[in-house]
């Protein structure tokens, strides 16, 4: 099984397409989900409309605050492509609520990196279960 990692910017229709799963990963910006993450979707969704029904898909958002808004986002577009979620979504928040801890760099801790090592594994035995 290969695994690739795009951001947001670099992926197209041909990759939705071409993928048999999906985490999307963003962070939430002013309660929604980071405006590359919303050109991505833009930019593949009807692309990919009706092709990509019951593939597989999970949600990692880092937050500020409760990223909940962002993660309700995601699932509403995987929702019209008809994806099937394998996990509740997760999101890590990290309590930046002032401009100077927003701006700093974020440490994810072990047990969020845990947790979103499980979703992949989680989604990579789905996966291979089909093949």
């Amino acid at each position: 099984m290969d695994v690739r990692l795009l951001q947001a910017s670099d992926a197209g229709p041909a990759d939705v397409l071409a993928a048999d799963g999906y985490i999307f990963a963003t962070p939430e910006n002013l309660a929604a989900l980071a405006g590359l993450m919303k050109d991505f979707f833009d930019r593949t969704y009807y692309a990919a409309l009706d092709q990509i029904n019951g593939r597989p898909y999970a949600v990692l958002v880092c937050a500020g605050s409760d990223g909940q808004n962002a993660a309700r986002q995601i699932e509403r577009i995987a929702a019209g492509w008809r994806l099937r979620a394998v996990a509740d979504p997760i999101i890590v928040c990290t309590h930046a609520q002032t401009p100077e801890t927003i701006l700093a760099p974020k440490l994810i801790g072990s047990a969020d990196l845990a947790r979103g090592e499980e979703v992949g594994a989680t989604l990579a035995a789905g996966l291979a279960g089909i093949y």
